[in-house]
């Protein structure tokens, strides 16, 4: 009944793990390359959401990457049920971090017996499922340098090939055309007894308006 009363609202919760600010441009400037991919196992329909968002924040569309100041590159990792304990993983993790993965939960036998006892309660609780759905977007942005701006980058790569041979790779200081920024998106909707097809909206909204929030002005 607590949960039931508790959980009785959808509450959707969207966060960063890493803050980004990009610098305020003219007009002219607000020039956008636009990618989004998702590599999970659900049909989204978020990329033309995210440009209609730009295009109402003064941002014009591009599909050639050498006209743009700005570019905007997501993959959405997973979509799906989890708890809570994963999705601070996720976060804790950031870009690129953690293995994404489904939800397992387990009981220590020192627990079994009180699951067994309580096997009433289970049985009258089995009308209440507090639900929590996940998705988790990597996030890289990418602006130009301001004038008179110099950007340099250096970049390794340790690769495991095979069961015994390991490659690593390396490159010094060279100079780039972009500022890069990393982070990732995590927005959870909870429930009792939420359905996907129900908390999938929220979580693209999430999503959206976090992204549309970095671009701004």
């Amino acid at each position: 009944m607590h949960t039931s009363l508790e959980k009785s609202d959808l509450d959707v919760q969207t966060k960063a793990s890493e803050s980004i600010f990009l610098e305020p441009v003219s007009p002219a400037k607000r020039i956008i390359f636009v990618s989004v991919r998702n590599t999970s196992d659900k049909d989204l329909n978020i990329k033309s959401r995210i440009m209609e968002r730009l295009r109402d924040s003064g941002y014009r569309i591009t599909d050639d990457p050498d006209l743009a100041y700005f570019m905007l590159q997501a993959n959405v990792l997973k979509v799906g049920r989890d708890n809570l304990e994963a999705t601070d993983s996720y976060l804790e993790a950031g870009f690129s971090g953690a293995a994404i993965g489904s939800a397992v939960s387990s009981s220590s036998d020192d627990t079994k017996g009180i699951i067994l006892g309580a096997l009433a309660g289970i049985v009258a609780d089995s009308m209440v499922d507090d639900t929590l759905f996940t998705m988790v977007t990597d996030l890289q942005v990418r602006e130009r340098p301001r004038a008179n701006e110099s950007v340099t980058q250096q970049q390794s790569e340790s690769n495991t090939q095979g069961s015994s041979t390991s490659v690593t790779q390396s490159s010094g200081n060279t100079v780039v055309d972009w500022k890069t920024y990393h982070t990732r998106i995590v927005s959870t909707a909870n429930q009792v007894n939420l359905e996907f097809e129900d908390a999938l909206p929220a979580l693209e909204n999430g999503l959206i308006r976090s992204i549309a929030g970095m671009f701004a002005e």
